[in-house]
């Protein structure tokens, strides 16, 4: 019988593999133009048809086991995500944790994944919509927050198809205000997505409107200060 503990750190060295993964590609593009234009080549596109990104993501996929389509495509599709973000995302991707130049898994290190503690989830689209909201005042250009809703009710409607057809403009409207995106979490996300979207979508509105009634909150502790803090006309 398979023990909780081995069920958690088989998860936590999958955690730990797709976000090499995804930090490896950020790096790639930043310092390979041409790279970066050939995994651009896969947004909005089929496997079939994306010849040049083969050499680059094919060293990343899974080994010893087989590899669906639906998993194969995610790889791809956040690939070309990542690529396709404004040119001066790169300058600030962060190093590999050990300091060194990611390199292609083959078998994810479960013990030293184990190490990095039980985090379970990493920061979902949910959350990327709440901050891209909470940080529109002041800023050319914003998020309003009927369009956050609006869109990510949206994509948590979709089957596996919709979603990557619909996918790609809205990580990159949040991308074009400067919004983070947990790369490694889209990709366990959108991977799952045919077997779980419902538990998916959940989790994804479910962070949205948390942060945004936290910030309700905290708009309305601020008002409360600041009528405190005023003087009193009477006095």
């Amino acid at each position: 019988m398979t023990t909780q503990p081995a069920i958690e750190d088989r998860a936590a060295a999958r955690r730990q593999r797709l976000r090499k993964y995804t930090t490896w590609v950020e790096q790639l593009c930043g310092e390979d133009p041409g790279a970066r234009s050939a995994l651009r080549t896969g947004l909005r596109r089929g496997m079939d048809d994306v010849r040049r990104m083969h050499r680059f993501i094919t060293p990343w996929l899974p080994e010893n086991r087989h590899v669906g389509d639906d998993e194969q495509r995610a790889y791809y599709a956040v690939a070309a995500m990542i690529a396709s973000q404004p040119r001066n995302s790169y300058s600030q991707t962060e190093a590999a944790d050990d300091g060194t130049e990611p390199e292609p898994v083959a078998q994810a290190d479960t013990e030293a994944a184990s190490k990095k503690g039980p985090e379970r989830y990493g920061d979902s689209l949910g959350r990327a919509f709440a901050t891209a909201v909470a940080q529109s005042p002041g800023r050319d250009k914003d998020m309003r927050e009927a369009t956050a809703e609006a869109r990510l009710n949206l994509l948590t409607r979709q089957s596996i198809d919709g979603l990557h057809r619909h996918l790609p403009s809205a990580v990159g409207y949040l991308r074009g205000l400067e919004v983070p995106i947990d790369w490694a979490q889209l990709l366990d996300d959108l991977t799952a997505w045919p077997t779980h979207s419902g538990r998916i979508a959940r989790r994804w509105l479910q962070d949205y409107y948390r942060l945004r009634a936290e910030a309700a909150r905290e708009q309305a502790d601020q008002a409360d200060q600041h009528e405190a803090e005023e003087p009193d006309p009477t006095e």
